[in-house]
């Protein structure tokens, strides 16, 4: 069972400071490697699927949220208001209410819609420095989020839209998840008073998990304020639960915030938020990463795709062109020479590199590589160019596959 806490450290990824502060963490190069490439995965993804990107303050006045209705129902999780000018401003707990601004800037005909809005943006929560660790609870979150809006008539098919992009993403990262669930509002008075619209909304939702053929179970207690979610459930080794991926389906915000688009009949009409997320949060999608793969992630992912090992310093210069290759390439590519030791330690150092690319003098002179992979199998050498666009093509695609024989 890993710990990213003390995993994550171990392999230099990111860390923490009193000085920052907790809750806080900072990325390591090996870190903010992983991180935008998940992050460049998740924003082509969404380019493909219709989506266009924004990008909003991590501000705004606190009017802003008494609107939106996370004042009153979400403040206990918020930072303190700070005077500015006379103006109560506040650090954001969430995109939302910044996307439906954006959208009631200009008119919208029914033409347009659906139109999917993405953002991966800054947001923060006033976590208790109790519940704080590692990755998976910080109180300054890059948060992977998408607000889709649309006819009533569109809903279904955009909710099943996102979670086709969760489990692609999900296919790619190599994760599997541990349950889907439809959270649902419980007892209390955190949730908008609507019934009416909690009802829509849980039936559209509910009609959507049936047609996918995902089982799910119904909890209550766990739904937005606002609205009830489809939560995409992943375990650590230990069997904790935590959500990292969500859809959404939100009539209050709305009619909060007066969104309206002209109808066919030239009339105005009420659009539909469909709240999504791919990844859920950078920070907890990393933790649960390197829980899940050990540090040895998918080798589109790596921070190191390719560990070039000169077998002596006579092929040193090989190896350093080989390596430049590998950035033309766009491939993440690092010299592992004899003055880090053997051959064989150099190899259980980079034990979590996807591909150990060994040069001695026999494949300095012919202009091969003899592949090592990270799961232990050992190709007979072959010309470097054709072993660089294996991997290109491999990581370009996103496979889990480490190497995949051409057939004949």
């Amino acid at each position: 069972m890993h710990d990213h806490r003390k995993l994550g450290r171990e392999l230099g990824l990111f860390d923490t400071d009193p000085l920052i502060g907790a809750g806080l963490p900072y990325w390591l190069p090996d870190g903010a490697t992983v991180r935008h490439a998940l992050e460049g995965y998740v924003h082509e993804a969404e380019r493909r699927a219709g989506y266009r990107h924004v990008h909003s303050p991590v501000l705004g006045k606190r009017e802003l949220y008494e609107i939106s209705g996370h004042w009153s129902h979400y403040s206990d999780d918020m930072f303190p208001p700070m005077d500015l000018g006379g103006e109560q401003i506040v650090l954001r707990p969430s995109l939302c209410p910044h996307h439906a601004l954006i959208y009631r800037s200009r008119a919208h005909s029914y033409r347009e819609l659906p139109l999917r809005m993405a953002e991966l943006g800054g947001m923060y929560r006033s976590e208790m420095s109790g519940v704080l660790g590692g990755l998976t609870r910080v109180r300054a979150i890059q948060l992977n989020d998408a607000h889709i809006f649309c006819t009533l008539d569109q809903v279904a098919d955009e909710a099943r839209g996102a979670l086709e992009l969760i489990r692609r993403a999900y296919r790619a990262l190599g994760i599997t998840p541990a349950r889907y669930r439809l959270s649902l509002p419980g007892p209390g008075g955190k949730y908008v008073a609507a019934p009416e619209l909690w009802q829509r909304s849980t039936a559209l939702l509910t009609a959507v998990l049936d047609a996918s053929g995902l089982p799910y179970e119904a909890v209550e207690g766990e739904a937005a304020f606002y609205g009830p979610k489809i939560d995409v459930q992943v375990a650590d080794g230990a069997g904790r639960e935590s959500t990292l991926s969500t859809v959404q389906v939100d009539f209050h915000q709305p009619e909060r915030f007066d969104l309206h688009y002209i109808g066919a009949d030239g009339a105005k009409h009420r659009p539909v938020m469909v709240h999504r997320s791919v990844i859920g949060s950078v920070e907890r999608a990393v933790a649960h990463l390197v829980e899940q793969h050990g540090g040895a992630f998918p080798a589109w992912l790596a921070p190191t795709q390719i560990a070039v090992l000169p077998v002596s310093a006579d092929e040193r210069p090989v190896a350093e062109a080989l390596a430049e290759r590998c950035l033309d390439l766009g491939l993440r590519a690092e010299v592992a020479g004899p003055e880090r030791g053997s051959l064989g330690a150099r190899v259980r150092e980079a034990r979590l590199v996807p591909y150990q690319a060994v040069i001695g003098a026999t494949e300095a002179a012919d202009g091969h590589v003899a592949l090592r992979l990270r799961d232990g199998r050992r190709l007979a050498p072959r010309p470097a160019e054709d072993v660089l666009a294996r991997v290109r093509a491999l990581t370009g695609a996103h496979s889990t596959d480490l190497w995949v024989e051409e057939r004949p």
